[in-house]
């Protein structure tokens, strides 16, 4: 696949950089350039990012941030069974469990939401740092929805992070998904206070939390865009009375003119 001039494979992460020095150098840069292009293009063309990871998989599928790289990818596709493998492989080559909030996700992706509630008790989310526990929190919530246990939903996503009045990366999306899961719930009136409070922490847009607070309070959005097409479509095609008014006009000119009856 081609690669973008200005992409020189130098704007990989450090440590990534430093994995990738076990490879001979020209095979390095061809695969650090590669993965710039899954990063770059992974949440605005997603079908392209996995074409450039599974390039950068068969260059060097010996390397851990090249694994890691083709399940997100995979996963940014719905390709749940092939990131499932590809993040498993990653972390028996790192030993890390930070990709464990995702790889549960991918369980509920296949239809298995009772693996990823094995997995949020499982051991290994105590080694989470706060962000992959709230994510892990996030996963199960979602699970407990995916069996129908809303209420077990809106509990598990209690904690003191959503009570937290300070904002964190992912503040947002917990507020978020809180306030899902009430109005799920048919509890309107805590949903919209919830939605709210995402709207207040969500800086970045990374939520549709404004929309759906607009919903709630009924508010309708009009595209202005069409409707100035509309008003000048309006103006600039006359309705059919006016256009059988101009027919008319243009033929009793043409009689004039042959009667002779205009003049210069």
């Amino acid at each position: 696949m081609p690669i973008p001039e200005d992409v020189t494979g130098d704007e990989i992460d450090k440590d990534v950089r430093q994995e990738l020095q076990s490879l001979p150098k020209g095979l390095a840069e061809d695969v650090a350039k590669n993965l710039v292009m899954v990063a770059r293009l992974i949440d605005e063309d997603p079908e392209g990012a996995y074409g450039y990871s599974k390039v950068a998989l068969r260059l060097a599928s010996r390397v851990a941030a090249v694994r890691e790289a083709a399940g997100f990818a995979a996963y940014a596709n719905q390709k749940y069974s092939e990131a499932l493998a590809e993040f498993r492989a990653a972390r028996r080559m790192t030993g890390n469990v930070e990709l464990w909030p995702v790889m549960a996700d991918c369980e509920r992706g296949l239809g298995r939401p009772e693996k990823a509630l094995d997995m949020a008790g499982a051991p290994e989310v105590h080694k989470l740092d706060k962000a992959g526990q709230v994510e892990m929190r996030l996963v199960a919530a979602g699970a407990r929805r995916d069996m129908g246990q809303l209420d077990a939903a809106i509990v598990t996503l209690q904690s003191p992070e959503l009570a937290s009045n300070s904002v964190q990366p992912w503040t947002a999306r917990l507020r978020y998904a809180y306030a899902d899961a009430l109005l799920a719930a048919g509890r309107e009136g805590e949903a919209r206070e919830w939605f709210a409070k995402a709207v207040e922490s969500d800086k970045d847009g990374s939520t549709d939390a404004s929309d759906r607070l607009a919903e709630l309070d009924g508010v309708e959005f009009v595209d202005a865009f069409a409707e100035d097409e509309a008003d000048e479509a309006d103006e600039v095609e006359p309705d059919g009375e006016a256009a059988e008014k101009v027919v008319e006009d243009v033929d009793e000119v043409e009689e004039d003119v042959e009667d002779g009856d205009l003049k210069d």
